[in-house]
């Protein structure tokens, strides 16, 4: 894979997306952002793992660029592209809320990202079930989570709760052979997003805790 290539800078041409990360913003700060960059170092494209050179020209946008670049959507989502010759940029733009929010519509998105990850090895989203008071998330044993799953994997066991990890959840669900109280969806650029209809007491604090990560982003 080569190297990080400086966005919008004259003869650069970005070639075909081989991965698209979005990132939620928080008072011009990445929320999660050392999880996040922990799961971009797992990250595949066309198969070669992400380089230590890309990572330290992302982290040096980060620490250099991202606060003017965020002036405008310090509320926005980050986003950093990828290309299939390892030539990377990154921009922000305004964060637009999901526009539905039924199960069928949430299991649709964690089914795609499912899909990403066969390419690139980690689900930017995962589906996540209260399943008689304990937590089913559906990813495989030992994958790499993204840098959200992660952060709610570890908040569940902070409050005691027991965290499955179970590949194939979402499919079980849909057919009817899981029996879930609460379903919602743990997304680097939606947080956590109770289903329509199947949110709950547990979904709930674990929004909670998103949104309070978000506003201490705010404070700083």
């Amino acid at each position: 894979m080569g190297t990080a290539s400086e966005p919008y800078t004259e003869g650069f041409v970005l070639g075909t997306p081989g991965l698209v990360c979005r990132w939620r913003l928080a008072g011009g700060h990445v929320v999660a952002q050392g999880r996040h960059l922990r799961a971009l170092a797992a990250r595949r494209v066309n198969g070669e793992r992400i380089t230590p050179e890309m990572l330290a020209w992302v982290r040096q946008h980060l620490e250099w660029t991202l606060e003017p670049g965020a002036s405008g959507n310090p509320e926005g989502v980050l986003m950093i592209i990828v290309d299939d010759k390892g030539q990377a940029a990154m921009s922000v733009g305004p964060y637009e809320p999901l526009s539905s929010l039924t199960l069928p519509d949430i299991f649709f998105r964690a089914n795609s990202a499912r899909e990403e990850a066969s390419k690139t090895g980690v689900a930017p989203e995962t589906m996540w079930f209260v399943s008689n008071d304990h937590l089913i998330c559906d990813i495989a044993v030992g994958s790499a989570a993204s840098g959200t799953t992660s952060l709610i994997e570890d908040l569940a066991r902070t409050v005691g709760m027991t965290v499955e990890r179970r590949s194939g959840a979402s499919d079980a669900a849909q057919r009817g052979l899981l029996d879930f109280q609460e379903a919602f969806l743990v997304s680097d650029e939606h947080g956590v997003v109770p289903a329509e209809g199947h949110g709950g007491a547990r979904s709930a604090r674990f929004k909670e805790s998103y949104e309070k990560l978000c506003a201490s982003k705010r404070e700083r």
